[in-house]
């Protein structure tokens, strides 16, 4: 992955890109401030070196039927490299685990599960999670509501 030095105009174009990634090409460099193709040609450089890792539409769970978000913590017996990779390549699998993330601490990983109901979501935990393999111990909370969901990253925008 290249990495090169982000001056002012990245930096916008990144935020802009961040807030919007379905904007134009044209009001991306009107908001740069810079001309279309150098516009471009730098959104192209941020890709390639990995700053964007891409671009996806921010769907509303409830109204696909998805009445469920849980967070599962969970605990393996084993935490050699080998098991640790297993779990992760287990976690892909699994379509309802949008997220997960390896932990230090008292807790391996942290799994950001979604499920039509709450009997599917418990079935995934009780059927799938804890039957896997290496898993020693999964403790789980319900999301009430969203307080705050903003992705991505903050920017100092000069």
């Amino acid at each position: 992955m290249e990495h090169h030095k982000l001056d002012a105009i990245d930096m916008r174009i990144l935020s802009e890109l961040q807030d919007n990634g379905r904007i134009t090409n044209v009001e991306l460099s009107r908001r740069a401030k810079i001309t279309a193709p150098p516009c471009l040609r730098r959104m192209r450089a941020l890709e390639k070196a990995g700053y964007i890792r891409g671009y996806h539409a921010d769907l509303d769970p409830k109204m696909l039927g998805y009445e469920v978000s849980g967070f599962v913590f969970v605990g393996l017996s084993s935490q050699a490299e080998s098991d640790l990779k297993r779990f992760e390549e287990q976690v892909r699998a699994w379509p309802n685990v949008r997220e997960c993330y390896m932990l230090s601490g008292e807790v391996d990983f942290l799994l950001k599960c979604v499920a039509k109901d709450l009997s599917s979501f418990q079935s995934f935990i009780t059927e799938t999670l804890t039957a896997a393999k290496n898993v020693a111990s999964v403790k789980s909370t319900l999301v009430i509501h969203p307080t705050k969901r903003e992705p991505g990253v903050p920017l100092d925008i000069k």
